[in-house]
């Protein structure tokens, strides 16, 4: 069996909303989340903005502490550890972040990006640094003479490029990637989705790819969660995604993928109304108000569980 490298344990991050006259309502960004991340695969976190995929992201890193729930890597509790074991942990688990303009400090030059993550862990010396510096900024396929170059003199892709050398750093096992390609053109998408494959293969990472869009998702992920308001709906092999997921939710993102094909008009999702305010949420299933299919009073009054339809396959349906 491969090693669980991370893992959640009912995580949850609420948010109050301040009030004009006292304190405000709950925002539950992240609500009960239980996740597993097996060593050398990617696992596609995939759902609509807002629904809380980077919040998640930021847990996972113990960049942003949980209201309720536990983070372990490598079997460790991240927000329980001393502050010196938890620097040692982080030369193990980095981030790409989603924009590549402003992810990059514009009065660095690329090798001082570059050799901060190694003056930070205290690694090597001036030489060291400068060797490892143009050996990294190669596997991403950038040269030495980009060296001494401000990022406002890099177009969306190569800024991108960056990140991702300056995530390989230290040479992690984890790396979460927070819609590394969504600013970007499509042209350019593939090149750096081809960069992450490559990397992952010479390197064995870990990757959680997150993103709203499933196509992207597909192409890169072993297995794939559908978050919606702040819950897992659906979690399972690539493979269970190809067609149609056993969700409504997951359907429905299945069908708002357009087809490369002229002859087959594009068919909406059948969903009713808007989603509801992340503050405010229905009763009962989060997602009943827009279901196609919510027909029992369970649906309006009980919330569903994860639970597994298969071995690798788990679904929070009454319905299924």
């Amino acid at each position: 069996m491969t090693e669980i490298l991370l893992a959640t344990y009912n995580l949850c991050r609420y948010f109050r909303v301040a009030g004009p006259w006292r304190k405000g309502p709950v925002l539950k960004a992240v609500d009960g989340v239980n996740l597993t991340i097996r060593a050398g695969e990617t696992l596609g976190l995939v759902g609509e903005s807002g629904c809380g995929k980077s919040t998640l992201g930021l847990l996972l890193l113990a960049l942003l502490a949980p209201s309720k729930g536990e983070v372990r890597f490598a079997g460790e509790n991240l927000h329980r550890l001393p502050a010196n074991r938890l620097k040692e942990l982080r030369r193990r688990m980095q981030i790409i972040f989603q924009d590549p303009y402003s992810s990059l400090n514009p009065r660095m030059t690329v090798r001082r990006l570059l050799e901060e993550p190694y003056v930070i862990h205290r690694l090597g010396d001036k030489n060291e640094r400068r060797a490892w510096v143009t050996e990294i900024l190669a596997e991403v396929g950038l040269g030495p003479e980009h060296l001494d170059r401000y990022p406002h003199e890099f177009s969306g892709g190569q800024r991108q490029r960056l990140g991702i050398a300056r995530a390989l750093a230290l040479k992690p096992e984890l790396i979460v990637a927070d819609e590394p390609v969504s600013a970007l053109d499509v042209s350019i998408q593939a090149q750096i989705l081809n960069l992450l494959i490559q990397l992952q293969n010479r390197y064995q990472l870990t990757y959680l790819f997150i993103s709203h869009d499933l196509s992207v998702v597909s192409r890169l992920s072993n297995r794939i969660a559908v978050m919606y308001l702040g819950r897992i709906v659906e979690l399972g092999p690539r493979a269970v995604f190809a067609q149609s997921g056993l969700h409504p939710y997951t359907t429905a993102l299945l069908s708002a993928v357009p087809l490369p094909d002229p002859t087959r008009p594009f068919q909406p999702p059948h969903l009713q109304g808007d989603p509801p305010s992340p503050i405010h949420l229905p009763s009962g299933c989060p997602f009943h108000p827009r279901c196609p299919e919510a027909r029992h009073l369970q649906c309006r009054e009980e919330v569903p569980q994860l639970r597994g339809t298969t071995t690798d396959h788990w679904v929070a349906c009454h319905l299924r």
